[in-house]
């Protein structure tokens, strides 16, 4: 999906000269071919994730349209501050293209971890948050991220995961996207769980329960029209992240019912990451299968919901 990403950069490059990237210490070769075409419009600078914010936003207010990647801990706690003040009190035109959302660098432990990148973004006024699902729905992001005129946090999960997006599903920032028809088990997911999600309406199909999926890649702004068609048709509604429990995905779809459909709220339960700092090191899987966000444990949680409803 990093990969997907950053290559889309050069294309919008190609497209558009205000684009511009910034890189904060990457590895050698990420975006050689950019780099020799577009000397003026390539930068790549060191361990300072704070300057290359206040480097965006400096060549934002110039015009240009700056797309920045880095790890995703070093983009959202690093730089917090700069990310607040400069970007989004100026409501500037950077990308922030974040590497290893969630657990995707478990082995290198909690500080590597990004649990609450979703939360403390969303916050921000001004600020948009997306979590594509696959490296395709990636480029549709990317293509639609030209023309936006707000700041964009972009999460990136790992690489090679299957491809579950389609191209009928008519991408817009802000916009969620069901998979099926309006169903009795309603799951709310975003970015790479939509496929275990999709995984978990699969396996309950096979038990007769009838389950769809609301993809919310975008996490801010949230698509409250498709909340408020969906929830009222659903006998139970599961949330599932990648995140943090406090302040992510399930948080937002709460927040949503507390201010516009409180009656809604106590057929939601969340799934996600628990209050603390990981106690093991390993695989982005085996942290995952740790906290209990597996296709199984996510369809046992529907399961046990629905029969409860019956």
């Amino acid at each position: 999906m990093r990969k997907t990403a950053l290559d889309c950069v050069y294309e919008l490059a190609k497209r558009d000269e205000r684009v511009v990237f910034i890189g904060s210490d990457l590895g050698p070769g990420v975006l050689d071919e950019m780099k020799h075409a577009m000397p003026t419009r390539f930068f790549m600078e060191g361990v300072s994730e704070q300057h290359i914010i206040g480097m965006a936003a400096g060549l934002a207010m110039e015009g240009f349209i700056p797309y920045v990647n880095t790890i995703a801990t070093f983009l959202t706690r690093r730089c917090y501050e700069q990310i607040a003040l400069d970007l989004c009190l100026q409501n500037l035109p950077v990308r922030l293209i974040a590497n290893g959302g969630g657990a995707v660098y478990a082995p290198l432990g909690p500080t590597h971890l990004a649990v609450e990148d979703l939360a403390i973004m969303r916050v921000l006024p001004n600020m948009t948050v997306v979590a594509p699902c696959d490296a395709a729905e990636m480029k549709r992001l990317m293509n639609a991220t030209l023309q936006w005129s707000q700041p964009i946090y972009i999460r990136l999960a790992k690489g090679g995961d299957d491809n579950v997006s389609q191209a009928t599903d008519q991408f817009e920032i802000g916009k969620a996207i069901l998979r099926g028809a309006p169903a009795p088990g309603l799951f709310i997911s975003t970015g790479v769980m939509t496929q275990v999600a999709l995984e978990a309406c699969k396996q309950l199909a096979l038990e007769g329960l009838v389950c769809t999926v609301l993809h919310m890649h975008t996490v801010k702004p949230l698509d409250n029209d498709a909340l408020s068609n969906l929830l009222p048709k659903a006998t139970s509604v599961v949330t599932v992240e990648e995140h943090s429990r406090i302040g992510g995905l399930g948080s937002a779809v709460l927040e949503f019912c507390n201010d516009y459909m409180p009656e809604q709220s106590p057929k939601i339960t969340r799934i996600g990451i628990p209050d603390k700092f990981a106690t093991q090191y390993g695989s982005q899987n085996s942290l995952l299968q740790h906290w209990g966000i597996t296709t199984e444990s996510v369809s046992h949680t529907m399961r046990v919901q629905l029969h409860a409803k019956q």
